[in-house]
């Protein structure tokens, strides 16, 4: 038997979403838009299901207005909402997230980098694991996520997708730069 954390996100927007995903399997959820349109839900599945189970989602792009330089955007990104983005991850914090995901749209798929202003953002501006996203397309960008970006977490998509590089390598890459890494 195989063990790999499973966290599920797209479409979960009640909690009767998050119950039937962590039933059928999933170790976490992952909400973005919901809880952006109803922050009281943070709260409630923190409550119910424990906070180790909630992952919240942010998605920003570079906002100079913004008192962090980073606008929240939901919907795929494709929605500005006119609220800082370092602002709700410490409001997320308060409501019971466990995990904090941001993602710059302004760099992901690019696979030149993770953001690593925004990650070292979010990452000193709460005390939760911050997982590092959008962006990667080098081994060099995984170690500067942890050291630079201050994340816990790395994910990574495109460079899988497209065989650029492989779960393995990264790992070996990482551990051999010092980073605890199972592999």
């Amino acid at each position: 038997m195989i063990k790999i954390p499973l966290t599920v996100g797209g479409g979960i927007s009640t909690l009767e979403d998050i119950e039937l995903v962590l039933k059928a399997g999933a170790d976490k959820i992952s909400m973005n838009s919901a809880a952006v349109r109803n922050p009281d839900l943070v709260s409630q599945a923190s409550k119910k299901f424990g906070k180790e189970k909630v992952t919240v989602a942010i998605d920003a792009k570079r906002n100079k207005q913004m008192p962090s330089g980073f606008e929240l955007v939901v919907s795929g990104g494709t929605k500005a909402v006119g609220k800082d983005a370092i602002a709700w991850a410490k409001q997320c914090q308060e409501l019971g997230a466990g995990v904090i995901l941001p993602t710059s749209m302004d760099g992901d798929g690019t696979q030149a980098g993770y953001d690593l202003e925004f990650t070292r953002a979010i990452s000193e501006a709460v005390n939760l694991p911050v997982v590092a996203s959008g962006g990667a397309g080098k081994l060099e960008h995984f170690y500067e996520a942890v050291v630079k970006g201050g994340a816990k977490i790395l994910l990574a998509a495109s460079v899988f997708h497209y065989r650029i590089l492989n779960i393995k390598e990264v790992k070996e890459y990482l551990q051999r730069k010092g980073l605890k890494v199972n592999l």
